[in-house]
């Protein structure tokens, strides 16, 4: 693969900055654009151009782009609660939707940018899914404004190659899970686990905990967007395709953390999906991609990172 610009919002939070290392590892020259409002100047990758520019400003991303020049960009900068969507959905509406127009926009006048990769969401975008797994041709339904908001922006970014004939790839991932998640956010149910389990502190399943989601490990979906690079058209699940519940998840941590509470539920929570995991057969087909990292190493790998940035034994 040759070495290409490549500009990646959000490049300072969880996803974006694994995505960031990834590209770097492979020589591409790297620009991150971050409000660091959710992001951490200390997942930012050293060679990085860093920009600390909110994407809902248009006039500063225009200045972003006439300095880099990208030649692809990797839209990761989101807000990404279902939850937090539900109180607040004209702000979701206007960072996501209007913050990926702004993008769009900026990607048309500069004109170098051959390719937009969007991170959407495999889990909000189909609702309770007619079918399970959910193949790209499942119907959608978003059942919060998160999901509104993602399916509004995938579309937009459809349009903009039927007009300006931009190329894209939208990734519907799973729940993504791994180190530089946040412990201490509402949504991201791995890292609040762990984190208020190597801390001794109670870990509260929401509802019966027999909701079925498709964990992927962060390391897989950063190779999925280096695959994106140079392969594929339209719409891609990014998964495993193993459906597993929360209680599991709950389980598997305790275990590997040696939390010594019992398990606690409490109420359910408003909006949530109860059963949704992905076919990813079509990114190995079409993408060569496929997930590697089991649950159990990957919850491994997740809950010795937060170990060992929170110095517990």
């Amino acid at each position: 693969m040759s070495s290409e610009r490549v500009l990646v919002t959000g490049g300072a939070g969880f996803i974006g900055s694994h995505i960031v290392d990834a590209l770097v590892a492979q020589g591409h020259t790297v620009s991150v654009v971050d409000n660091l409002l959710k992001g951490k100047r200390e997942n930012l990758h050293p060679t990085a151009h860093f920009h600390q520019v909110d994407i809902r400003d248009a006039d500063a991303l225009a200045r972003v782009f006439s300095a880099e020049r990208p030649q692809v960009i990797i839209h990761q900068a989101a807000l990404a609660d279902v939850r937090g969507s539900l109180v607040d959905p004209t702000g979701y509406a206007a960072t996501n939707i209007v913050g990926t127009l702004n993008l769009l926009e900026a990607a048309r006048a500069i004109g170098t940018v051959r390719k937009f990769l969007f991170a959407s969401t495999g889990g909000a975008v189909y609702g309770d899914p007619a079918e399970l797994p959910a193949t790209e041709k499942c119907p959608v339904g978003p059942l919060d404004p998160y999901g509104a908001s993602k399916l509004a922006c995938e579309v937009y970014i459809a349009t903009y190659h039927h007009n300006y004939g931009l190329g894209y790839c939208l990734l519907r991932y799973g729940n993504v899970y791994g180190p530089r998640q946040d412990p201490e956010g509402e949504a991201g149910v791995v890292a609040i686990f762990t984190g208020r389990m190597l801390r001794g502190q109670p870990a509260v399943i929401n509802g019966d905990g027999l909701q079925i989601r498709d964990f992927v490990y962060v390391g897989d979906v950063a190779r999925a967007n280096l695959a994106a690079l140079e392969r594929g058209t339209g719409i891609y699940n990014i998964g495993t395709g193993v459906p597993t519940d929360i209680n599991t998840i709950f389980r598997e941590l305790a275990k590997i953390t040696g939390y010594r509470h019992a398990e606690t539920h409490g109420a359910a929570k408003l909006g949530e999906v109860r059963t949704t995991y992905l076919d990813v057969s079509l990114a190995r087909r079409e993408l060569d991609w496929a997930p590697a990292m089991t649950l159990s190493a990957g919850l491994a790998q997740t809950a010795g990172y937060f170990r060992e940035r929170m110095g517990v034994g």
